[in-house]
């Protein structure tokens, strides 16, 4: 796919700000201030997509509100990688009944991955009649397009047309304060493991331009955001489409030249991807910081090709052995799937031996959740549910084991971590990252968020470190 068949025109652009406006002149007539609400489920890149949906929403003249009951807007941005996160949706949508029957004129619509679903928007259709507006990831971009119809004509507008994907520049984001921001580098997937549902969702494999990336880095540099994370769904592969020459390898260089202090992070990494050269990179930009997700999934080379991961387990731990050999400090986390359809009680044991072998600092773990329209759902799985529970907590308590081990290596070190937020506990009322995102909580003035600090560990936990600011 070539950028001249995914790039949306900047006068398509134009014409959703041109109703913007027409949005913002209807607001500005109205007696209160009108409100809407953004909630988000998923991953990253999904906080980044309801960034753009809060920008466009401020383009029209809505406030933010965090509740239901005050919103004249609401946006389900959804999730669809596990079934949990969809029946939470779904019970979250019926609930919105109640606010609609109070509200009648409240506008209620979903979007993200699980509206891009066919099955989920014929379910909407038919059984959640107060829903206005579906538009799966492909139609973000054309938001204000879609809410206009709704609010004019009042009829109810689905759009989740399937196609490759696309790429739109110039939509306004309304980002949360802080010191963290999201950079989406590109969007889609090529990769098809059999488990997953994104591509057929999120499209193909599609890049931004490299120096639009970087102007926005700036930007954000010069707004006071410390920890920039890159993001798409195999960052790996970045520049493959633009014919360039320029690999994330590349880009990370020059975001890492862009002067002022910030660490540049980014997720998420496809091991089959993951090259000498970015492990390099890395290990010379004093920018990027020195963590790595490399999702394993498996630690079967059988299970493996049944996922169509594209790697073998050797192939795998090589990856890991050469990462280390360039950044011996690196923290290195990873996603495991426990259940996989098929998988057997000896190759769920070549899993338990591959992440003692790694001793990953933490790991996403994840019970099989069967996904309609992958191959992976169609497959034949006689392991009783039972049984995947018992290997799926044996896993957990192996990682917690070495992750508190790990986190009682950093006690009595003075770490430069960066001041990121407000903390729960009244007792340590900050909380802190290392440079390898470990979470740090500490006590000081809420003044110092955004701030770099020298920080002694003096104590750990299996999840997180405690410090005090030297």
């Amino acid at each position: 796919m070539s950028q001249d068949t995914t790039r949306i025109a900047a006068e398509a652009v134009a014409r959703q700000m041109a109703y913007c406006d027409r949005m913002l002149a209807l607001n500005e007539g109205r007696a209160v201030p009108p409100r809407a609400l953004v909630d988000t489920y998923g991953c990253q890149q999904n906080e980044a997509d309801s960034e753009r949906l809060r920008g466009y929403l401020r383009a029209m003249g809505y406030d933010m509100t965090e509740r239901e009951d005050e919103a004249d807007v609401i946006v389900i941005n959804t999730c669809a990688i596990r079934e949990h996160a969809e029946d939470r949706v779904f019970g979250n949508i019926g609930a919105l009944v109640h606010t609609k029957r109070r509200n009648p004129a409240q506008i209620i619509c979903l979007c993200g991955c699980m509206a891009q679903e066919e099955h989920v928007a014929e379910r909407i259709r038919g059984s959640f009649r107060h829903v206005d507006l579906v538009f799966g990831p492909h139609a973000l971009w054309k938001f204000p397009e879609l809410l206009w119809r709704v609010v004019s004509r009042r009829g109810r507008v689905f759009e989740t047309t399937d196609e490759p994907g696309s790429i739109a520049e110039g939509i306004p984001l309304l980002r949360k304060e802080g010191v963290k921001a999201w950079v989406s580098i590109m969007y889609g997937c090529n990769n098809f493991c059999t488990y997953c549902i994104v591509p057929h969702v999120r499209g193909r494999e599609r890049s931004r331009a490299p120096e639009i990336i970087l102007d926005e880095v700036r930007a954000l540099v010069g707004q006071g955001y410390r920890d920039i994370t890159f993001l798409g769904q195999n960052v790996n592969s970045y520049g493959k489409d633009l014919g360039l020459a320029v690999d994330f390898a590349d880009l990370l260089r020059m975001a890492n030249e862009i002067p002022g202090e910030f660490l540049l992070r980014f997720m998420t990494s496809h091991p089959k991807d993951a090259s000498q050269k970015l492990f390099e990179t890395m290990a010379s930009c004093e920018k990027a910081a020195p963590h790595f997700h490399l999702p394993v999934q498996a630690g079967n080379d059988r299970v493996l090709r049944a996922m169509n991961r594209s790697y073998t387990r050797q192939g795998y731990l090589d990856k890991v052995t050469a990462l280390r050999a360039v950044i011996p400090d690196v923290v290195i986390t990873s996603d495991v799937i426990v259940g996989f359809p098929g998988e057997t009680a000896e190759e769920f044991e070549d899993t338990m031996t591959l992440i003692k072998q790694v001793r990953y600092d933490a790991l996403f773990t994840f019970l099989y959740s069967p996904r309609k329209g992958t191959p992976a759902a169609e497959m034949e799985d006689p392991m009783p549910r039972e049984e995947k529970m018992t290997h799926f907590q044996r896993l957990v308590d192996t990682q917690n084991e070495i992750s508190a081990e790990k986190h009682q290596a950093y006690v009595g070190q003075t770490v430069r971590c960066l001041i990121d937020g407000k903390g729960e506990d009244a007792r340590n009322n900050l909380t802190a990252r290392t440079p390898g995102n470990r979470l740090v909580h500490l006590s000081g003035d809420a003044a110092l968020i955004g701030t770099l600090q020298e920080i002694q560990i003096t104590s750990a936990s299996t999840w997180a470190l405690f410090g005090e600011i030297r």
